[in-house]
């Protein structure tokens, strides 16, 4: 025992990463917790340029994050490895999810590297829903929602989605339902295909499951939703049938991932999933493309503080959110349903100033009684929030057994936001990828309404405000002002982009497409010490013999040029 003590003090004097308090407090009842490790040093995508096209955008944030993930997480993956512990590393955050004891806990925390260790705790990410009219069958008309934001009169100019892919991490999703199955990306004239269409982030049953056994299965190859409310959600993004109009943008098509287990996540699923998006891969996690990645992703779930959601992997979540705005991916997230009342919007991910939260409002456009309003004052600086409201009461959609609910919550607020950007991208493809001014337009053509009350430090009579925020979602005006944008194309980034810069032996040469492209190596003065050639959109050239300086990159083509620096 006294070698144990001794042991402790002694690692506890070499930690450098912080650990959460939350985390420590779960070594008193468990032998092995899952927790999250974050890295100090994380991926610059500063270099991205917002006119570049949705896919340049996104093939470069692919490269620079996988890199730098690639480059700093060495020591403790051979950690790990040594120890028979069992791990899952990510990318779109730098960062590494695994199961360790308390001693494996204090020596991966005394990694120079690492910055903290977070409990990656398990919590209900869906709020119970309230369902009125539950299976009632309705007349084959349009659904008062979409009727009230005026997506039927934009399908009325022809602009219905087409081209544009939504997606949804969630419950699951029942693919083949019948409002929903021509729309799923991986079904195409009778051939199914799940690759890049649809990953399982789940891969064993949450503690707060009460259950042995889940309904679906875990790590499943074909989408299926245990919960129903993963189904629902992307129903009111594209769904349609002859009898039912429940869908805001009814000819886009939608890719899903599994975040939660029977309504249960946790910190690691919900990043696994983003990652998922950010660059879809094969049924086998290999072959990523982020070409493939969508055009919106909608985030009905959150995760609760009072459920345990632990406050040290805010900044994390954060950074995860704004990687995918900087790709080119909108991401829309519930405001929460804890109530008309100050201060009540306060979980992750909603609380983000890069998130697009959605708060829900009842057919007779007032706030939903338990729609959450900000302002935002557990995280950062104070902020307005929601951003705008959308229907959110009686709204009808379809289910897994194929038949039709009518469910109250932001969580149906939201997919009619991510709809609406399905329809502004459908009738101008030139907003693909360019994140804030499709969220602009959203906001300035929201129909403003003023609060019934005040949250300081803000006045409910001002737009935006804490209840509202720019107002109601419309449509028609949106789409409008929409195919009005005429921001300009980059096509190219010099047509190649290198990384890292400065660089010590390997760099790395990243290009758009798989065209074959002559290069020169030059030194500062202008002479040619290597030429060479590749096709594929990544090279990697070893530099080790040169000493350090400035050197040239040049395409023998198109005679663009850059610079970097090797050290």
């Amino acid at each position: 025992m006294t070698r144990y003590i001794l042991l402790f003090v002694l690692m506890s004097l070499t930690v450098q990463a912080q650990i959460s308090t939350d985390l420590l407090k779960k070594f008193e009842t468990a032998q092995k917790v899952p927790v999250l490790i974050q890295f100090k040093q994380q991926a610059d995508l500063s270099t991205i340029n917002y006119n570049w096209t949705k896919e340049q955008k996104a093939n470069l944030a692919y490269q620079l994050l996988k890199q730098t993930a690639t480059n700093t997480q060495k020591s403790c993956l051979e950690l790990l490895k040594s120890q028979g512990i069992n791990y899952h590393s990510y990318y779109l955050v730098n960062a590494i999810w695994a199961e360790v004891n308390k001693e494996q806990l204090f020596q991966i925390s005394s990694l120079p590297e690492i910055d903290r260790v977070s409990y990656d705790s398990p919590h209900r990410g869906v709020p119970q829903m309230d369902a009125s009219l539950q299976f009632q069958q309705r007349a084959p008309e349009v659904t008062w929602g979409i009727k009230r934001v005026g997506a039927d009169q934009v399908w009325d100019l022809g602009i219905k989605g087409q081209g544009i892919v939504v997606a949804g991490e969630d419950t699951g999703v029942r693919w083949d339902v019948a409002a929903i199955k021509n729309r799923y990306r991986g079904y195409n004239n009778g051939m199914v295909d799940h690759n890049y269409n649809w990953h399982d982030a789940i891969h064993q049953i949450s503690p707060l499951s009460g259950n042995q056994t889940n309904p679906c299965g875990l790590n499943l190859v074909e989408p299926c939703d245990d919960n129903s409310h993963g189904t629902h959600t992307v129903g009111t993004m594209i769904g349609e049938t002859a009898d039912h109009a429940i869908g805001m943008a009814p000819e886009a098509q939608w890719i899903g991932c599994r975040n939660m287990e029977q309504g249960n996540g946790a910190p690691s699923t919900y990043i696994e999933c983003f990652e998922f998006f950010l660059a879809p891969y094969d049924l086998n996690g290999k072959n990523p493309k982020p070409e493939m990645a969508p055009h919106v992703i909608n985030n009905s779930w959150y995760c609760s503080l009072e459920e345990g959601c632990d406050t040290t992997v805010f900044p994390i979540m954060e950074l995860v959110v704004e990687n995918l705005r900087k790709s080119g991916v909108v991401v829309v997230v519930s405001a929460g349903n804890d109530g008309a009342a100050c201060n009540t919007l306060r979980h992750v991910p909603a609380i983000y100033e890069g998130s697009f939260s959605v708060g829900a409002f009842h057919p007779d456009n007032h706030i939903s009684n338990f729609s959450s309003n900000g302002p935002v004052n557990n995280y950062k600086e104070v902020r307005i929030k929601p951003n705008v409201v959308a229907p959110g009461s009686d709204v009808l959609s379809t289910l897994p057994d194929g038949q039709f609910a009518s469910w109250n919550g932001t969580s149906m607020a939201g997919p009619h936001v991510a709809g609406l950007v399905a329809l502004m991208i459908s009738a101008n493809p030139l907003l693909a990828g360019r994140v804030e001014t499709i969220e602009t337009i959203i906001e300035e053509t929201a129909e403003p309404f003023v609060a019934d009350f005040d949250c300081f430090p803000y006045s409910g009579t001002r737009i935006p405000n804490n209840t509202y925020g720019y107002g109601l979602i419309n449509a028609l005006k949106a789409v409008e002002k929409a195919k009005l944008y005429v921001g300009v194309v980059e096509s190219n980034f010099s047509s190649f982009q290198l990384y890292p810069n400065p660089v010590d032996a390997i760099l790395h040469i990243a290009k758009s497409n798989n065209a074959k492209q002559d290069f020169q190596l030059l030194d500062a003065m202008g002479k040619e010490l290597k030429r060479f050639s590749f096709s594929e959109k990544t090279h990697t050239l070893n530099l080790s013999e040169l000493k350090p300086g400035i050197y040239f990159i040049q395409s023998i083509q198109g005679a663009d040029k850059q610079s970097f620096v090797k050290m």
